[in-house]
C-alpha cells in the first residue's frame, strides 16, 4: 500500500458518499472507511427486492462498485477524483439476508489506475454468506476535484 496521499480521506470519502443521490435511494450507510478499505451497509427492504424477494442483482452491483471504488478514494490525492471505467461480478449466492455488507479493498494502487476488489455478504440470522464477488478498474482523475 502506498502512503496516504490526503490525510483527510475519511471526510472526503463520506462527503462523496453523501452526494450519491444512488446509496440514499436504496437506503446505504458507509461505516467503514479505512486506507484501502471501505464498507457499505444495505437494509433488505422491499423496495429493492426482485421477484423471488432477493435482494436485486443491480443492487449488489452498486454497493461493490461504490464500496471498491471508496477503498480507492482513500488513497488519492484531496485534488483527484475516482472514477469506475470497468468491472466484472461473479454472483455467487441469492442475496438473502437482513441486509447486505459490501466489503470494498483496493488490490494495487496506481497513479492512473488503481485495482480493486469487492466482495458482498448477506447476513441472516447473524451468519454471513458470501453472494457476490468483483473486481474493478478505477481511473484517478488527477486534478479533477469532485463537484
Amino acid at each position: 500500500m502506498r502512503p496516504i496521499a490526503n490525510p483527510d480521506f475519511v471526510a472526503c470519502v463520506q462527503r462523496s458518499f453523501d452526494k450519491q443521490h444512488a446509496m440514499h435511494l436504496i437506503r446505504a450507510t458507509l461505516p467503514v472507511v479505512e486506507p484501502g478499505r471501505t464498507e457499505i451497509h444495505v437494509p433488505h427492504w422491499e423496495g429493492i427486492e426482485q421477484q423471488h424477494g432477493f435482494v436485486h442483482g443491480g443492487v449488489v452491483g452498486m454497493i461493490a462498485d461504490s464500496a471498491a471504488g471508496y477503498a480507492a478514494m482513500t488513497l488519492v490525492p484531496a485534488t483527484a477524483s475516482v472514477l469506475t471505467v470497468e468491472y466484472k461480478m461473479n454472483l455467487m449466492a441469492p442475496a438473502d439476508g437482513e441486509k447486505l455488507i459490501a466489503r470494498g479493498k483496493v488490490v494495487r494502487p496506481g497513479k492512473t489506475l488503481i485495482v480493486t476488489q469487492a466482495e458482498v455478504f448477506a447476513v441472516k440470522d447473524g451468519k454471513e454468506t458470501a453472494c457476490a464477488l468483483m473486481q474493478q478498474t478505477i481511473m484517478v482523475m488527477q486534478g479533477k476535484a469532485e463537484k
